[in-house]
């Protein structure tokens, strides 16, 4: 006889409000999961897929939010999320509201700041995967904001991903998604170019991929000593200097218009490059970059 109950535990509901991409993923992945999940959105058809799945459509907001004791939130951006609040009325109360709605710093902490007010339990976060990926232990989500509402519910968010809890401030989930997603921007934007770049000359953006992946690997060995050096403000280099490099970004930017691309992509790298040198930094690391971005807007 099979004595671990466990299993025949009862799952939390959970309520998601907001059924775009990334939202249907998140309550297919809590149905998945065994959570009974109330589900709504402004325009209802598209809970359709997910009440065939066992989903309970809410007929309206309200509804939907007091069904469960946690509310999730996945909407198209802060103003949307500013909709929500203001019709919810008091629906919140007593409910442990997680907002994975992406957002910047400000927004998130004025979310936080309409919460605490109301005494609702927030919990900020950023999902760090395509909706496709959500569910998989790999898929990473960011939580900053109330400590008991993560450690509480943890058991229920990590079916979506690993989460990690960055702390009480409720923006440093935004903060830390954004920061994240400008790399991997810039990176892209830096590899578009590249395919293009080689393109000129018919080689294959496939045939390039292993050379431009190993060398990503190698560039992100760089980062911890370039981290200590932004953190210390010692920028002493036997490496290779800004100047040289702000050179070689001359030579990427004359190269690409030689091929017929545009330079916009360097271009503007150069640009940032030689105001660093115009600053004084020509001699230093490249880590001094760091000073000309934090002083880029008049003081």
């Amino acid at each position: 006889m099979n004595t671990n109950t466990k299993t025949h535990e009862p799952r939390a509901p959970i309520t998601v409000i907001g059924l775009g991409l990334m939202g249907a993923a998140l309550a297919r992945t809590f149905l998945k999961a065994g959570h009974p999940t109330t589900v709504w959105n402004r325009s209802a058809k598209k809970a359709d897929d997910l009440v065939a799945k066992g989903a309970t459509r809410a007929a309206i907001l309200s509804e939907a939010i007091r069904a469960s004791p946690l509310v999730v939130l996945c909407v198209l951006d802060h103003d949307a999320v500013r909709e929500v609040l203001q019709n919810a009325g008091d629906a919140f109360t007593g409910r442990v509201f997680v907002n994975l709605t992406s957002e910047t710093p400000a927004q998130a902490r004025e979310t936080a700041a309409w919460a605490s007010a109301r005494g609702i339990d927030y919990l900020d976060g950023a999902i760090m995967d395509i909706p496709q990926g959500v569910g998989r232990p790999q898929a990473t989500l960011l939580y900053s904001g109330s400590r008991s509402a993560f450690t509480d519910w943890q058991p229920a968010l990590s079916c979506l991903g690993t989460g990690t809890y960055l702390g009480t401030d409720a923006g440093l989930a935004a903060l830390y998604d954004l920061a994240l997603l400008g790399i991997m921007w810039s990176t892209l934007a830096g590899f578009f170019h590249a395919a293009a770049l080689v393109g000129t000359e018919k080689i294959p953006a496939t045939t390039f991929v292993p050379m431009a992946t190993g060398w990503l690997s190698a560039v992100a060995g760089f980062l911890p000593r370039m981290a200590e050096q932004v953190d210390s403000g010692d920028y002493e280099t036997d490496v290779s200097t800004l100047g040289i490099s702000a050179v070689g970004l001359g030579h990427l930017v004359h190269a690409s218009e030689e091929q017929g691309l545009t330079s916009d992509v360097p271009g503007s790298l150069k640009a940032l490059f030689d105001r660093a040198v115009a600053k004084g930094h020509g001699g230093h690391a490249l880590a001094s970059l760091v000073e000309v971005i934090r002083r880029s807007k008049p003081q």
